[in-house]
């Protein structure tokens, strides 16, 4: 199997979106990724306050092999790094930078992207190992915002924005210097069909075009 991070180096650069299945389940989530798959979404994180998070995270990436990088999200220990990877987890999402859930996700051989707001919080995040930054929440982080941090934060360094992305919103982030997202409930809510899934990604991935 392709090593975690040059899965997600290939993945993100056809596809800069991140699939954000939050309250998934079991039952269910291999059509889903099937769905987002199809439509062009290569990475998928279940975050991990969704029903049996590593069920499904298991079968996912026993159904989807090398075709998608899966991982979790709202990872807040150390304990969840090792069970992720165990699931066949390849990225660890979190919505803070615990500098511990980043070395050990590191030392794991997967991909870490603890969340962060501030460039000190980037940089100590950074340090710490973490491969890409994601920028959350957005609702509070204008594209004026991500300018500035692109005007001091590393070239090489991914920098994905999560929260309350549409389709529409996109542009700007791009223009500032975003190089992806994260999607949530934009793209997927519990209960929704396959079809809607679909029908909403392929919004997503239509309006990429704006890079």
């Amino acid at each position: 199997m392709t090593g975690s991070l040059d899965a997600f180096t290939a993945h993100f650069s056809v596809c800069p979106l991140v699939a954000i299945i939050r309250g998934v389940t079991p039952d269910t989530v291999e059509a889903v990724g099937d769905a987002l798959v199809e439509a062009g979404i290569r990475i998928i994180e279940v975050p991990l306050n969704s029903p049996d998070p590593l069920a499904s995270i298991e079968r996912l990436a026993r159904r989807l092999g090398d075709a998608a990088l899966i991982g979790a999200g709202t990872v807040l220990n150390v304990d969840k790094v090792a069970q992720v990877a165990d699931a066949g987890g390849r990225i660890i999402v979190s919505p803070s930078v615990n500098v511990r859930v980043i070395a050990a996700t590191v030392a794991a051989g997967l991909v870490s992207a603890p969340g962060y707001f501030t460039p000190s919080e980037a940089f100590a995040a950074l340090d710490a190992g973490a491969h890409l930054l994601k920028l959350f929440p957005a609702e509070a982080a204008s594209p004026a915002v991500v300018k500035a941090h692109r005007a001091v934060l590393p070239r090489d360094v991914p920098v994905v924005i999560v929260g309350g992305i549409t389709p529409p919103a996109m542009a700007p982030y791009f223009a500032a210097g975003a190089n992806g997202f994260g999607l949530g409930g934009a793209l997927y809510r519990p209960g929704q069909t396959p079809a809607e899934v679909a029908t909403q990604a392929r919004a997503f991935v239509s309006a990429l075009s704006v890079r």
